[in-house]
């Protein structure tokens, strides 16, 4: 197998580890520097999307979106997710006074590197409200 056919399969096993575990455990205040998480993420997906943009050319993603059927139902569901993040994250973000607008142009120009990014920074303005009061 390469690494193209290895990754989608660890990032999908990642995927179902990390869901589980958000919701088996207890809710509580955010855990201490829960922001570097999505950061580190954000920067891997960065630097992997950079690689791709190198070595595919920066509109690569577009013809597969356009491909066919599946390459349709794809970009639908990747349109949805981001609708539904942006949905259910505006409020905690206007909570903390997080200029919405140019979040929302990162997250429109680079999907969810801008959104792991967004949710670093909602942690650590979270975590650091939390530790004021």
């Amino acid at each position: 197998m390469t690494l193209v056919q290895i990754l989608p399969i660890v990032a999908a096993i990642s995927l179902a580890l990390t869901t589980t575990v958000i919701a088996v455990r207890p809710f509580s205040a955010p855990s201490k520097n829960i922001w570097l998480f999505p950061a580190f993420l954000s920067f891997l997906f960065l630097i992997w999307s950079l690689y791709a943009a190198l070595t595919e050319g920066v509109t690569g993603f577009w013809p597969e979106h356009t491909r066919n059927l599946w390459g349709n139902q794809i970009w639908f569901d990747l349109l949805f997710a981001a609708s539904i993040g942006w949905t259910l994250i505006v409020p905690r973000a206007k909570a903390q006074a997080m200029s919405l607008f140019p979040w929302l142009t990162l997250i429109l120009l680079t999907g969810c590197i801008g959104f792991l990014a967004m949710l670093s920074r909602l942690f650590y303005l979270e975590e650091k409200s939390t530790a004021v009061a």
